[in-house]
């Protein structure tokens, strides 16, 4: 077992349950994704680049990925406060998790094809300059 997959196993209930369908769901709309254990979180990376990642924390499990001022649908859904870059989806149930925005902002991730750490460090180096 890999240690992204023992991080799921090892969370309690509800946060395992959400963890687990969300990864059922990931690997649906991409079967090919790796799931890598990266900055002690489960990531998904696809043709070597993060796709999203998942994340424990508190009361509520992230499902966390970039490029969300790209995307236009299921806003109002989205975890922005606090954050630059980052967007996520935020769940305390099971029954919280909607199919189809999880799959829209798959699949709207891997449109936009850009790595997103590669974004981040331009951006830093640009301001060096």
């Amino acid at each position: 077992m890999n240690p992204a997959e023992a991080y799921i196993l090892k969370q309690v209930e509800p946060y395992k349950s959400i963890l687990m369908q969300l990864q059922t769901i990931i690997e649906a709309v991409v079967p090919n994704a790796e799931l890598l254990y990266k900055y002690r979180i489960p990531f998904y990376y696809y043709n070597g680049f993060p796709l999203c990642y998942l994340n424990q924390s508190k009361d509520y499990v992230d499902l966390a990925f970039w490029h969300g001022d790209k995307l236009d649908q299921y806003r109002d859904h989205f975890v922005t406060t606090n954050r630059k870059v980052v967007t996520s989806l935020r769940y305390r149930s099971v029954e919280e998790i909607q199919d189809e925005v999880v799959v829209y902002v798959i699949e709207q991730q891997l449109a936009i094809n850009i790595n997103p750490f590669k974004m981040v460090l331009g951006s830093k180096n640009k301001k060096k300059g």
